[in-house]
């Protein structure tokens, strides 16, 4: 079967998804194939900026210092203080409706040892531990770039999926998001795209058509 173009298929896909009263996600199904997924090695887990960004606000929060906190209040969508961070731990009711909430978390990296044995049981399993920021740094780059991410994870399974973006983006830019999406995954693999059984693009509610 010859590969089609992501524009292609991300047409057809938008064609034929019956019309929504919001929004829909816009994903790849991707399944893997020849990999042992036991090994940690072997499985995807990672941020991709995406070209065209995901088509809805990406929610960012961070902990730290004060001193921190002040360079990145005006783009963070939440911030932390170590006192709020005590507070937070202490009430797991709060802290999953935050996790629920947030995509991406970001600490300042004396604050990780902390978060990991506080929050870790509700951050690790969602895949959303903190990325560690050094002290005294500007972490405003970072922040930008996140909120045009996406997480991708296999975790254990063959077969996982990836929003690409949203029905309403423009369609050159959906299919620039697939490209960029694909070209990493392919690059963590040890076998490249050998370790590819096949690709689908598909709208969250809708039909799925095959990309490779």
């Amino acid at each position: 079967m010859a590969d089609r173009s992501a524009l292609e298929v991300v047409t057809e896909v938008v064609g034929k998804a019956p019309e929504r009263a919001f929004a829909e996600t816009i994903e790849l199904a991707i399944n893997l194939k020849e990999l042992d997924l036991s090994v940690p090695k072997n499985r995807i887990e990672d941020d991709v900026p995406l070209p065209n960004g995901r088509g809805r606000p990406v929610q960012v929060a961070i902990f730290g210092s004060p001193e921190l906190l002040q360079k990145v209040r005006s783009l963070a969508d939440r911030a932390f203080t170590v006192a709020e961070l005590e507070e937070l731990v202490k009430d797991k009711k709060a802290a999953k409706k935050l996790v629920a909430e947030i995509d991406f978390f970001l600490a300042e990296a004396p604050l990780m040892p902390t978060i990991g044995k506080r929050l870790g049981v509700v951050l690790g399993p969602r895949g959303k531990m903190p990325r560690p920021v050094p002290p005294g740094s500007d972490p405003s780059n970072l922040i930008n770039a996140l909120k045009r991410s996406i997480r991708v994870r296999s975790k254990g399974n063959r077969t996982f999926h990836a929003a690409v973006g949203t029905r309403t983006m423009p369609l050159e830019q959906l299919a620039q998001n697939v490209d960029a999406v694909l070209q990493r995954v392919v690059g963590k693999l040890e076998r490249g795209r050998s370790n590819i059984e096949s690709v689908y693009v598909k709208t969250s509610m809708g039909p799925s058509v095959r990309l490779w």
